[in-house]
């Protein structure tokens, strides 16, 4: 999800508490030369020294020699420079719920960050792309449904095994048993879109976002954006899938008690009932990414107060279990438990129960340690905060010339240069990289203006903004810069797309 480094310096953390972030033209006092880099739990102040560097260590604004102004000394034109921004480190994009044993889908967050306009209007809410992931089969109160292409072959897959078993209670239904295995294959994940919509229904009633409902490989998975507030909710909004299923397998029970038995109807049936009383089962083991390890998360969450804690216990038995199966599953077949005949399981059975069982363990594992790291990405997001990693800015007019500018900036110990009107309000921002590119010979000759990328409303970010509503305000319009404002609409810095993403892997390299 997440990681790259980062040019530039943002101010010093002493600036937090003293009013707007825009510097004046003016020239202004130096900065302390070693600020120092401050660093706690609660907030990731991406600190430095004075003297800011660009992309890859290459200076950009430096502070001015007692001799002349100060200009910023020609460097080679960093990758940073290409017109694609880098883009923001992911947040953690789902609370996955699993019908299947796969692990959590990392995505982005449909919630709408709070974007501050020019003089404190809220600017328009960004229209983010629709999310992917395979074919789009419909919108169950309004949460997208996909189909993966890896489903078409799990789906060839149940209807082959299963055409084969009908050969043996049905041979007089010849070639047409292949369609009468096809209808249980589509019942049977349409059982499992049942289990996901009550996942579903549950977090948009706890006011949580869906991003989209997944079938695919082994089961189904319903992306939960947000974690759940309490631990109860979160034992709920776990336990509503299994139990639905569990209702379903009741359901197909009682309606078979009334069919004829060695008929088609009975059979399918049969076959429902018994694949979603297994899908129940599976998923009430307690561990991480199964319904029953966020059931077991919450419970010790409840006891410990600590949700990292109940994710860190719930994830090692998730291992546990992925061990288990692997060794366990070729064992049981192997044994006759599970209904077969153990003379008959050697060969090509015994291979494809060995394979079976290593990739249903392989995703386990997996997602047992996915879950391990969304829960470490989340417990870091709130240190990133765009007040403590926003770039001191300074304002200039569009026709000042690059040297000026740059030194007005280096006078002020800013890092950024904000293009404004005759009335002081903002209109683009000097792109750092473009500031590199410029030689310094010709830069009393080049204008601010030609080097500025025109602001837009999604380039507006307000100073309150942190965590995950910070990510996703960055995500939705992907830039290299972002003016940051004052809820009353003044200047506060610029933010760097780069700050944000050296912030966040410091973040992550801290020890939970």
């Amino acid at each position: 999800m997440d990681e790259s480094g980062g040019s530039g310096q943002p101010r010093s953390g002493n600036d937090n508490s003293t009013g707007p972030h825009a510097t004046p033209a003016t020239p202004a006092p130096h900065p302390t030369p070693d600020a120092p880099v401050r660093e706690d739990r609660t907030a990731s102040h991406a600190t430095g020294t004075a003297d800011a560097t660009g992309p890859a260590g290459k200076p950009v604004l430096e502070k001015p020699a007692p001799e002349k102004p100060a200009v910023e000394k020609p460097a080679e034109k960093p990758a940073a420079e290409k017109d694609e921004a880098p883009a923001p480190p992911d947040a953690p994009a789902v609370q996955p719920s699993d019908t299947g044993a796969d692990g959590p889908r990392p995505g982005d967050h449909d919630r709408t960050p709070a974007h501050s306009g020019p003089k404190g209007r809220r600017g328009p809410a960004p229209q983010r792309p629709e999310p992917g992931g395979g074919l789009l089969m419909g919108r169950p109160f309004g949460v997208p449904v996909y189909v993966t292409p890896s489903w078409f072959l799990v789906a060839a897959l149940i209807t082959w095994v299963f055409g084969g078993q009908l050969d043996h209670m049905l041979p007089e239904l010849g070639g047409a048993r292949y369609l009468v295995a096809l209808f249980f294959a589509v019942a049977f994940y349409a059982s499992v879109l049942v289990h996901e919509l009550a996942h579903t229904v549950a977090a948009l009633r706890f006011k949580l976002p869906v991003r989209r409902i997944q079938l695919q490989f082994f089961g189904g998975v319903s992306e939960i954006e947000k974690e759940a507030e309490t631990p109860g909710r979160e034992f709920v909004l776990a336990f509503v899938g299994p139990l639905l299923s569990l209702v379903l397998a009741g359901v197909f029970y009682l309606a078979m008690q009334p069919v004829e038995p060695g008929t088609v109807p009975s059979v399918l049936l049969a076959g429902l009932m018994i694949s979603n009383l297994i899908v129940a089962v599976f998923n009430l083991l307690p561990g991480l990414p199964l319904d029953g390890g966020r059931m077991l998360r919450a419970v010790v969450w409840k006891l410990t107060g600590k949700p990292m804690s109940g994710t860190i216990a719930a994830a090692w038995v998730g291992r546990a279990l992925a061990v288990s199966v692997l060794i366990g599953l070729p064992l049981l077949t192997q044994s006759g438990l599970l209904g077969a005949d153990a003379e008959d399981n050697v060969g090509m059975d015994t291979v494809l129960d060995a394979l079976l069982a290593a990739i249903l363990a392989a995703i386990i594992w997996t997602g047992a340690g996915n879950s391990l790291r969304v829960a470490r990405l989340r417990e870091h997001l709130p240190e990133l905060r765009a007040r403590t990693l926003t770039r001191r800015a300074v304002p200039v007019p569009g026709d000042t010339p690059l040297s000026e500018a740059l030194r007005r900036a280096n006078a002020a110990g800013a890092r950024a240069l904000v293009v404004v009107d005759a009335d002081g309000s903002p209109l683009s921002i000097v792109r750092e990289a473009a500031i590199v590119g410029v030689p310094e010979h010709r830069r009393p000759w080049v204008a601010v203006s030609g080097l500025a990328q025109e602001l837009t409303d999604g380039m507006r970010v307000s100073a309150e903004l942190a965590g995950e509503e910070l990510l996703d305000a960055l995500r939705a319009h992907p830039a290299t810069e972002y003016l940051v404002v004052e809820q009353t609409g003044e200047i506060y810095g610029v933010l760097s797309a780069a700050d944000v993403e050296r912030a966040f892997v410091k973040a992550m390299a801290r020890p939970s």
